[in-house]
């Protein structure tokens, strides 16, 4: 069986995932076969693996950072929200279902056989299992029930690295606080803190370490610097979304929905020098921009509400007849047809059928089994300012409950206004230069202008650097020494 470390973390979107990519970057440098696990991950950015089955976004960085194939093993309980206080509950790959809160909280250890089938098995085909916590192990209203956390560390007989977020304050009372909270056995499974996302001179940090060494009773690991790196992040606290982006020689608005999902479907066009990618909320941020996208979203009805609520939707209307290239992704794409109807509240909406956009000749009805399947292929029949796709090889993977008509092409549309079921669809080489070459067209500017990169080189050469960064700040010898049980 597979040797293990757990990062676990004082809170979310304290660094637990991309640490947890880095190290299963450093050991596959390092010649061991590596994958990650998280036993429940809590997001909308989904993926569909080659055998259909669906999974967390964290995890399949994980195992590109590997060198892997994503196998839903690497996270057997996905939760997507679909209200605030509900989720639809997926387990090795497969829907189960809508959960209120309360109901999945009572069930939960029910699944404890899943996870452990998913876990034991990943474990007697690779070297070492990293496995990932979730939010912090200090939810002391939750920790009777935990599976993700100290819950699992227990079940798999895990080692923890406990990592702070010293970016957002108070990173010694989150360490110690956290330590202090935890039962006896818990902290005995603590080997060793990490101070993540650190800015400045080490040295200025020392006489700190050395009092949280004292008080933890554990080492201090390392010192993570912030570490600028371009990998797809988790969910929706990412960064992305907070930028001031300037518009660039080419514009692209990405409207943020409330119920967003898989925005890294557009993370190619953030790696053009030239191009802006901007994600807004409302109209007085959409200015007049070359591209806008509509993404995927959990929920496409209250989404298309919102967007007709928020004046946005009139907003596209008119960049669309003045001949703004509109593209719609999955739920983005059922927003853009004449109709959307729910008569079996698959989405649990309240409303059994909206009016869509108009824009495109389509209508989409939600039924009860979801789509899940990766696809390829190569683009035909695409007319319009987007015609340049057409020979181009594509491949992605589709992820939703409604069906809009049958044997849709790729892309479906003419004029300024396409759509896709296909999350990554801008992926394969040469489908974003495409697109953005018809932009350039339009504009009467030089492609070349924009800057170009080969997308798969680029992102070996991120996961690389963030080896980089793991290997300058963590004592690796002493990672080396938790996973064979020497301390």
């Amino acid at each position: 069986m597979a040797k293990c470390i757990m990062i676990q973390g004082t809170m979310s979107n304290a660094g637990k995932s991309l640490l947890a990519a880095g190290l299963c970057r450093v050991f596959k440098q390092d010649g061991w076969r590596v994958a990650p696990f998280k036993s429940q991950n809590m997001a909308l950015n989904s993926f569909i693996t080659a055998a259909g089955g669906e999974m967390g976004r964290a995890q399949v960085v994980q195992a590109e950072a590997a060198g892997i194939a994503p196998d839903v093993r690497m996270n057997p309980i996905l939760l997507k929200p679909t209200t605030d206080v509900g989720s639809q509950v997926i387990v090795n790959g497969v829907v189960q279902g809508n959960m209120r809160a309360m109901e999945y909280y009572r069930r939960k250890r029910a699944y404890i056989p899943a996870v452990l089938e998913a876990y034991n098995s990943l474990a007697a085909d690779y070297d070492i299992i990293v496995i990932e916590g979730a939010g912090s192990p200090a939810e002391i209203n939750l920790k009777q029930e935990d599976i993700v956390n100290m819950g699992l560390a227990k079940l798999v007989d895990a080692p923890v690295l406990l990592v702070g977020d010293i970016d957002r304050g108070g990173v010694f009372a989150q360490l110690y606080g956290t330590i202090a909270l935890l039962e006896a056995d818990e902290k005995a499974r603590i080997k060793g803190t990490i101070v993540n996302k650190f800015r400045g001179d080490r040295s200025i940090l020392a006489p700190g370490l050395e009092i949280l060494e004292k008080l933890c009773g554990v080492p201090v690991v390392g010192v993570m610097p912030y570490t600028h790196v371009d990998i797809d992040d988790e969910d929706s606290l990412t960064e992305r979304f907070r930028r001031d982006t300037a518009r660039k020689l080419v514009d692209i608005a990405v409207i943020r929905l409330p119920r967003i999902s898989n925005f890294t479907d557009f993370s190619p066009f953030e790696r053009y020098g030239n191009v802006s990618l901007r994600y807004v909320d409302r109209v007085a941020d959409l200015h007049r921009p070359d591209m806008i996208l509509l993404p995927g979203t959990k929920s496409t009805i209250e989404d298309l509400r919102w967007l007709r609520q928020s004046g946005l939707e009139a907003a596209v209307h008119k960049a669309a007849a003045a001949g703004t290239l509109v593209f719609g992704v999955c739920g983005g794409y059922q927003m853009l047809g004449r109709s959307v109807s729910d008569p079996d509240q698959v989405e649990a909406a309240g409303i059994t059928r909206i009016e869509g956009m108009g824009l495109l000749d389509m209508d989409t009805v939600f039924a009860g089994e979801k789509v899940q399947t990766q696809t390829r292929g190569v683009f035909s029949g695409v007319q319009g300012l987007l015609s340049g796709l057409n020979g181009l090889a594509y491949e992605g993977y589709e992820i939703h409950m409604g069906r809009s008509r049958e044997k849709l092409p790729a892309v479906m549309g003419s004029g300024s206004v396409y759509g896709s079921y296909i999350h990554g669809i801008f992926d394969a080489p040469g489908v974003s230069d495409a697109v953005l070459k018809a932009l350039c067209g339009q504009k009467g500017i030089d492609f070349d202008a924009l800057g170009t990169f080969d997308v798969w080189e680029y992102k070996e050469r991120q996961y690389d650097l963030l080896a980089d960064a793991v290997r300058s700040g963590l004592d690796m010898h002493y990672v080396y020494r938790i996973l064979n049980r020497e301390v």
